[in-house]
């Protein structure tokens, strides 16, 4: 004789005591092995942090949190079989599927975040070097009423690089320059070394953060997206230097000061120019943090805009 199956009652579709909507209900800190594969290149394998939510009705006690784990494997395991080149696709993927299999929710959202190593060389001696560079992926899928989902994707990254200050390094010019005329060098002269050898200034190390967000089938280049924000900042940084390279990127940090919003304003142009594809209703946050070396407090800038409307202010400018 067969004992029959239990049945366990579903807790979570009772009504609370409270019954109030709740923006996100899920979980985080969750770590999944993710291979992305390249085009003519090896896959990149990234372990990686997801935070997995949906919205939940005021007539229920909870969410079915095991189906989000589901959901998750299950894109996961299809990637396997399957090329997955862009994480944001995956989060993607993922925020449709929670949709699918939480009836009640009408929104989900799905964050990623991963180490991902990039190689670099040292600007002087050439040698080879790896340096790890932050990113991020977002997805939110929306319910609509026809029945169809829509969702909106977000890639980003941080990249870590150095500024020097253009204020501190103005007053150490003047201060050379009084005192090379006090030593009875010629104004001429004083100039000339002036223009060729940067003073010196206070250094922060920076951290530029850049993401774009966008509807439909948009292709967004992570890689350009780091090499903007290298680009952007006085100098980038490599973990390996010889004394050359020491000597190398100083001399280049110093030759390019800037502030934290010269470095906001730069990444901004610089997105103009590199995602000419991209429509202009994609949402651009673009955020610079630069920890002081003579201060306690950091320096912060940020621009949050439509690619547009950026668009617009720089042509007219």
């Amino acid at each position: 004789m067969e004992l029959p199956i239990a049945q366990f009652p579903d807790v979570q579709a009772n009504r609370p005591k409270i019954p109030i909507n709740l923006t996100r209900v899920g979980v985080t800190g969750v770590k999944k092995l993710v291979e992305i594969k390249r085009k003519d290149k090896r896959p990149i394998v990234l372990i990686s942090t997801f935070e997995i939510f949906v919205d939940l009705p005021s007539d229920r006690k909870g969410a079915n949190l095991s189906r989000n784990f589901e959901a998750m494997d299950e894109v996961l395991e299809k990637a396997i079989n399957l090329p997955v080149y862009e994480i944001e696709e995956l989060c993607n993927d993922v925020a449709k599927s929670l949709l699918r299999r939480h009836e009640y929710a009408t929104r989900s959202e799905v964050r990623m975040k991963s180490e991902y190593v990039v190689k670099r060389e040292a600007p002087s001696t050439k040698m080879k070097c790896q340096e790890v560079v932050d990113i991020f992926a977002e997805a939110t899928a929306t319910r609509l009423e026809e029945g169809d989902i829509d969702v909106k994707k977000l890639i980003g990254a941080e990249v870590v690089g150095m500024t020097a200050c253009p204020c501190a390094q103005e007053i150490m010019r003047d201060n050379a320059k009084t005192a090379l005329r006090e030593l009875g060098v010629d104004l001429e002269t004083v100039m000339n070394f002036l223009n060729k050898v940067p003073m010196a200034t206070h250094n922060q190390r920076g951290r530029g953060i850049i993401s774009l967000e966008v509807s439909g089938d948009v292709d967004v280049s992570l890689e350009t997206i780091i090499k903007i924000i290298e680009s952007s900042m006085s100098s980038s940084i490599v973990e390996l230097l010889k004394r050359a390279d020491e000597a190398l990127v100083v001399e280049r940090a110093h030759q390019n000061p800037k502030f934290v919003e010269d470095c906001v304003r730069t990444m901004a142009q610089n997105i103009v120019s590199e995602f000419t594809h991209v429509p202009d209703s994609a949402l651009v946050t673009i955020k610079q943090i630069n920890e002081e070396s003579i201060h306690r407090h950091n320096a912060f800038a940020e621009r949050v805009a439509l690619l547009g409307d950026l668009r617009d202010e720089i042509k007219n400018n």
